[in-house]
């Protein structure tokens, strides 16, 4: 059973811990994202984290109910950093394609925190407001509601999934990401045309792209497909003299 968290007025540390830092809520999920770079996923436990912080483990449990919830909130961390580098324009696709790439990035900037949490849904202030956004700029650009939910389910799923097998890979030693990214010249571009022949032709364009993010581009090809639902949309909305006609 999840231990009760402690209310924020009542939580904090009246002392410095033996580090002479105050911990924070703030504190301490920057400092599980650095166990998470160093050590891993099963590096991070409340004893190497009491640890860190120099205070005892049972600390944790005045700020978060757990474990569970201290990944929740490196998540949300993550989330809310990329709203943090991201500037709206007006401009519908390109304000969800630069939305997109900056959460892309902010996960692959702390992979291993990515991997743990971008399957995750945190329900936590800066989440929800990176979703508020999403939305707020389909409604705003005219989908209507069913449509707006449908993109923005594509375009968040797409977005972390993307952010979670990418991270995969740059949370891999660097010998075993090398020996991956070896493979397209190694092995695939070694088997013969008789056996192979789509492979073979295709080989060194397959050792070119491969080891890249296909993030990109099946992020514009999302956003294409939603720019002509929008198309569709106005156009029932607002049928010309022919449609008119026809109906």
């Amino acid at each position: 059973m999840a231990k009760q968290v402690v209310p924020e007025t009542e939580r904090r540390r009246r002392r410095p811990t033996r580090q002479g830092t105050v911990l924070s809520e703030k504190l301490i999920v920057r400092t599980a994202l650095r166990m998470l770079r160093e050590h891993g996923g099963t590096g991070l436990t409340a004893r190497r984290l009491g640890a860190a912080l120099g205070a005892d483990p049972s600390t944790l449990y005045r700020y978060f109910a757990g474990l569970d919830d201290l990944t929740r909130a490196i998540g949300e961390e993550l989330m809310g950093r990329a709203l943090d580098t991201w500037t709206a324009t007006g401009e519908w696709r390109a304000d969800l394609r630069a939305l997109g790439q900056a959460i892309h990035a902010s996960y692959l900037a702390d992979p291993q925190a990515a991997v743990l949490t971008a399957s995750r849904v945190t329900g936590r202030p800066r989440e929800i407001a990176v979703d508020e956004t999403i939305l707020g700029v389909l409604r705003g650009a005219g989908f209507p509601d069913a449509d707006a939910v449908v993109v923005y389910h594509a375009f968040i799923d797409l977005t972390l999934a993307f952010a979670a097998l990418d991270a995969g890979t740059l949370a891999l030693t660097d010998e075993a990401r090398a020996a991956d990214e070896e493979m397209w010249r190694s092995t695939y571009a070694e088997l013969p045309a008789g056996t192979h022949p789509h492979i073979a032709a295709t080989a060194r364009l397959l050792a070119g792209r491969m080891n890249h993010s296909a993030y990109p581009v099946v992020l514009d090809t999302l956003l294409n497909s939603a720019a002509e639902q929008l198309a569709w949309a106005h156009a029932r909305r607002h049928p010309g003299p022919a449609d008119a006609r026809r109906s």
